[in-house]
């Protein structure tokens, strides 16, 4: 009976698989005044469109994009270059997605050889070979067994990065999914009933389908529905808000647990009777004055209480138990003060596997699921694990991870302690991962005297010697976290360019209790600027560290962080790399999807406040383009429903107007990061281009 716990920023009721960007509060919505400012950009522009400048000449051939890319300033490349990077363009691994709830297999989620994107597999057997059950332009990563007999399948899909998934069904290998839900709103799978097939299905309404083309407010559908019967579905309630999901359901089918999302730093549970769709708060207490996160888990078998997780005692997420008879909660101690981010709990309620979020790297422990006593813990693989759940036939327990060696692979240990490896990770050929070096936890003190951490990846020193070009990764979110694991492409520029690479987690990253992840909100935002100019002032004190050539990087929320480090310290780097960040917050906040705009304005602040947009305003960068200095590369997705396009392209044309250079690309089937291989690769390619001309050369 595994469960998942709210991610730091929830924009669907049920957490998304891990992707590109996660846990990034950012959504679509075109307007006239934003469309504008791009016309400059894009009137009668061809999908390849000619660099702005005079590009230097390429000697040979060169790659040419495909059809969805559009391109300005982005130097030809060269084909020798796409040949010599190509193998680092294929790492593979498998992402566990469902027990079958009768027999010894299991749904993954992996691209194949020659793929483009992330799709379904059956695997019936460890090591066995994969059975295709989804092949699509779009990839697959959510889905779901029928819970009684695994009848037929059903996932979630959305088209061309646009977030608005749709649910199918599939009856079998081969057949022609069922769509079992309307285009018009977004859906996300909840869960099933225990005692018959039926799924719990939220929706929410878009933007596109409003009177005049925007909602001043956003309710969530909770919907009852078998999925061979879709047009018979049962509406349960209708919520306020963007943030509900289910987060449990009790044996008997009788209530239902649902999580309310306010921020990162605040959660309600709810209860509600299923057969009367009524309702009742129930952490905090009504009248109760706490902000504090609470995130349902599993009722108990008994039915007499239900797990879950929550801050309310201290700086983490801790495990708790809330009676249902008398309404107390219980404190459970696990001696490990660390964030609680996953678990799962046997189907006879004896076991208990919990994942802890350690300085940036997960870890599974052990407990009697009745007693709460820590049990002994087998050795597992070493690694960080991406997810833990426990077969609710045989009680063997699914885990996945990854680390620095390898992408993500599956496992499995059975109630003996033996372990069984499901999956083996592909390296392209000359690759030699055991070579790939551990990410090091590193700390250095801020403005105000605060300890900031980060992950610190270095070049092999027996290939690269002397001081080393620096990399500044920065995370999503804002209530994102960098944390130890598979570097993937990134590890090209370790490998082959001895490029040095620092991911830091500045104040508002998950993972070091509330008290830090609060630092940035409102009108403390430009505090996390300053966390990386102490980076850079620490970068300096480093011997193997060159502090003249250092260059910044982020997507999403990291967008916006590369954006303003460019404005604010534009005589301390080289160049920036904006991926799907925010240009100006309150043209953000007017044009994100609705469904998401309330949920970020608790982060942001809320922009109809006038003292609040006027701060949001001076400290946007794009009010400070013309401090942006260095050369600036800006990546976007057309589709993106998180932060809209149109925050790319006013930047681009701003910065491009101080004479500063400026690149440009933009899938037109992408979203909020890119998804689809050859996208990525040839993002890949014109990324070392501009490390090449910027970062690498000597200054």
């Amino acid at each position: 009976m595994p469960f998942a716990l709210l991610p730091e920023f929830a924009p669907v009721s049920r957490p998304a698989p891990s992707m590109m960007m996660k846990n990034t509060g950012h959504g679509l919505r075109r307007s006239v005044q934003l469309l504008a400012l791009s016309l400059p950009l894009l009137a009668a522009a061809p999908r390849w469109v000619e660099a702005a400048e005079p590009a230097a000449a390429v000697a040979g051939p060169v790659l040419s994009p495909n059809a969805n890319l559009l391109l300005q300033g982005v130097p030809p490349v060269p084909q020798a270059l796409a040949d010599a990077v190509g193998r680092y363009n294929d790492f593979r691994g498998h992402s566990f997605v469902d027990w079958h709830p009768k027999k010894r297999e299991m749904l993954v989620a992996h691209r194949k050889a020659g793929g483009n994107t992330s799709q379904l597999f059956r695997l019936s057997q460890p090591g066995g070979a994969l059975e295709a059950l989804t092949d699509a332009a779009d990839p697959v990563q959510d889905a779901s067994y029928e819970p009684r007999q695994g009848r037929y399948i059903v996932f979630a899909r959305a088209s061309g990065g646009n977030e608005v998934a749709q649910l199918y069904r599939l009856d079998a290998a081969g057949k022609e999914p069922v769509l079992l839900t309307d285009p018009d709103q977004r859906h996300a799978m909840n869960g099933w009933l225990h005692q018959s097939s039926q799924m719990l299905v939220t929706s929410v309404p878009l933007d596109r389908t409003a009177q005049g083309g925007s909602r001043t407010q956003v309710m969530t559908e909770l919907w009852l529905m078998d999925p061979e019967k879709p047009a018979a579905k049962r509406k349960l309630a209708e919520l306020p808000g963007g943030g509900w999901g289910v987060g449990a359901v009790s044996r008997d089918d009788k209530r239902l647990a649902l999580s309310e999302y306010i921020s990162a730093n605040e959660s309600r549970i709810w209860l509600m009777d299923l057969a009367t769709g009524e309702k009742r708060q129930v952490l905090p207490a009504p009248g109760e004055q706490l902000r504090a996160t609470h995130a349902p888990g599993a009722f108990t078998p008994d039915g007499k209480a239900l797990l879950v997780v929550s801050n309310r005692f201290g700086e983490f997420n801790e495990l708790a138990r809330y009676q249902l008879a008398d309404g107390r909660l219980e404190r459970i101690a696990t001696g490990v003060p660390w964030d609680v981010t996953g678990a799962s709990l046997t189907e006879d309620g004896k076991r208990l596997a919990l994942q802890f979020n350690i300085d940036g790297r997960s870890e599974l422990r052990f407990f009697d699921g009745r007693s709460f006593k820590p049990q002994p813990s087998p050795s597992l693989p070493s690694g960080s694990i991406s997810a833990a759940s426990f077969d609710p036939k045989r009680g063997e327990l699914m885990f996945s991870l990854n680390g620095a060696q390898g992408p993500n692979q599956i496992y499995s240990l059975d109630a003996k302690g033996k372990i069984v490896r499901w999956t083996e990770p592909y390296a392209p050929p000359g690759i030699d991962t055991r070579r790939f070096g551990d990410q090091q936890v590193v700390r250095w003190k801020s403005f105000d005297g605060r300890s900031i951490s980060g992950l610190l990846s270095l070049p092999p020193a027996d290939k690269f010697s002397g001081k080393r070009p620096v990399l500044i990764s920065i995370h999503g979110g804002p209530e994102g976290q960098a944390t130890a694991g598979f570097m993937g492409r990134s590890n090209y520029y370790l490998q082959e360019l001895g490029v040095a690479i620092i991911q830091p987690n500045v104040r508002g990253s998950s993972g070091f209790g509330k008290t830090f992840l609060d630092l940035d909100n409102g009108y403390q935002r430009e505090d996390s600027v300053k966390d990386i100019g102490a980076l850079l002032d620490w970068i300096a004190t480093q011997p193997g560290l060159d502090a003249s050539r250092v260059m910044v990087t982020g997507g999403s929320y990291g967008g916006y962080m590369s954006l303003a480090v460019a404005s604010h310290y534009a005589d301390r780097i080289v160049g920036a790399i904006d991926i799907v960040g925010i240009s100006h917050f309150v043209t953000f906040l007017n044009n994100t999807e609705s469904y998401r705009r309330d949920l970020r304005r608790v982060e942001y602040g809320d922009e109809r406040d006038p003292a609040m947009k006027a701060f949001l305003e001076q400290i946007s960068p794009l009010t400070h383009a013309a401090k942006i200095k260095k050369p600036l590369f800006v990546v976007q997705g057309k589709n993106d429903p998180r932060v809209p396009y149109t925050e790319a392209e006013q930047i681009v044309a701003k910065v491009r107007e101080q004479g500063t250079p400026v690149w440009y690309l933009r899938a037109e089937n992408e979203g909020h990061g890119f998804a689809r291989k050859e996208n990525q690769d040839y993002l890949l390619y014109a990324t070392i281009l501009f490390m090449q001309q910027n970062l690498l050369a000597k200054p």
